[in-house]
């Protein structure tokens, strides 16, 4: 119903429907409200409470935009798309792909990282991106026909291994989003050890195919840029194999959401694990 009632609007109509939505689950949802702003307690230490919870409103009207722009695919051409967009430092990626081993393309839950994708499969680049899949089934197929839409695979988590090395052979892009809790080994975030995947970092080792990070910032009603930066080198880390680049992964999206910090998931439990494991304390939520 939420798919068909923002699909009717335009693309301006849609943000500020999104944005209002937001707002709303910002003053209704304690839980997730909580959690956001002790995230950003534990990230930004130097802001007030006000300060703190101006961004923690933000980040809920941002998350709300970029949910509604995602239900009004719909209507969208690929000549919309590249319309939107900005882009910058798109030559690392051609470069990254005439290696011919594939690229591990990294985002995050940061800014519109659908409109990226769709924006990448656009250019004619087969792009596969991992994702998890949702507890409701019909939510779960309409996400991924709205996905598959703009050219985009989409292959569950968990058991992605298989599929993404038959990709990276054939020298295609697997989109991975790594900034979600897990517990496979801690690395530096913010300035606090956090949870986190290896697969990126050990998927890389053993292909040798490059590890990219892009980001896709709103900067504007229905505008958008997105940033290719060059292939990370991993960095030295005494952890398991693949943590050295799992740190300079970090890095990178920390850089970027310091940039635009309220267009960052900061209401999903990041430090979970870390908290659980005794490495920091953050209150129960």
């Amino acid at each position: 119903m939420a798919k068909r009632w923002v699909g009717r609007k335009g693309p301006g109509e849609a943000e500020a429907t999104g944005k209002k939505l937001g707002a709303w689950v910002y003053k209704v949802s304690k839980k997730r409200r909580e959690r956001c702003l002790a995230n950003l307690q534990l990230a930004f230490p130097e802001l007030s409470d006000s300060e703190r919870d101006g961004l923690c409103q933000r980040v809920f009207e941002h998350y709300g935009i970029v949910t509604a722009d995602f239900l009004n695919a719909d209507r969208r051409t690929l000549e919309d798309v590249k319309g939107s967009m900005e882009v910058e430092g798109y030559h690392h990626m051609v470069e990254a792909l005439d290696l011919g081993r594939g690229v591990i393309l990294i985002t995050g839950h940061f800014g519109n990282w659908e409109r990226m994708s769709a924006y990448v499969s656009g250019l004619g680049h087969k792009l596969t991106v991992v994702a998890r899949d949702t507890r409701n089934e019909r939510l779960n197929q309409m996400v991924n026909e709205l996905r598959s839409k703009g050219g985009t695979e989409v292959i569950p988590r968990g058991n992605a291994a298989r599929p993404i090395l038959e990709r990276l052979r054939k020298n295609e892009i697997v989109g991975i989003l790594p900034d979600q809790n897990s517990d496979e080994v801690f690395v530096p975030f913010f300035g606090h050890l956090c949870g986190t995947v290896l697969g990126p970092g050990v998927l890389s080792e053993r292909t040798g195919a490059p590890v990219m990070p892009v980001y896709c910032v709103r900067i504007g009603t229905n505008q958008y840029r997105m940033t290719f930066e060059p292939p990370l080198t991993p960095a030295e880390w005494d952890g398991p194999k693949g943590s050295g680049m799992m740190v300079a992964i970090h890095r990178s999206l920390e850089a970027r959401i310091r940039a635009h910090p309220e267009q960052w998931l900061w209401f999903h439990d990041r430090w979970r694990s870390a908290r659980q494991r005794g490495y920091l304390t953050l209150p129960e939520s």
